[in-house]
């Protein structure tokens, strides 16, 4: 009985250390917030270089153009993607 009594004391003592680690572990609101923020501007700095860059060859161009924005704006958005997943795939 004794024995039964260690090997239980063992198992629970092992959970609880499992669980303070899991807790100290986890992320914070600080650090989710930091990476969805990096996220997002990997996403976005790429779509608005391609929109402005595109909008401003059109401009070069006689007459109405929105060939280079909107085909800048693809490649930008196809870009931002690409970075998204490699910085998830890290």
């Amino acid at each position: 009985m004794n024995n039964h009594r260690q090997n239980l004391k063992k198992k629970i003592d092992n959970q609880v250390k499992r669980i303070k680690k899991a807790e100290h572990d986890r992320p914070n609101l600080l650090s989710q917030t930091v990476n969805l923020s990096t996220m997002v501007l990997v996403m976005l700095v790429p779509i608005i270089a391609g929109a402005y860059l595109g909008h401003w060859l059109d401009g070069m161009m006689a007459g109405y153009s929105m060939r280079w924005t909107i085909s800048l704006l693809l490649i930008g958005i196809v870009i931002g993607i690409f970075n998204v997943y490699f910085l998830i795939k890290d």
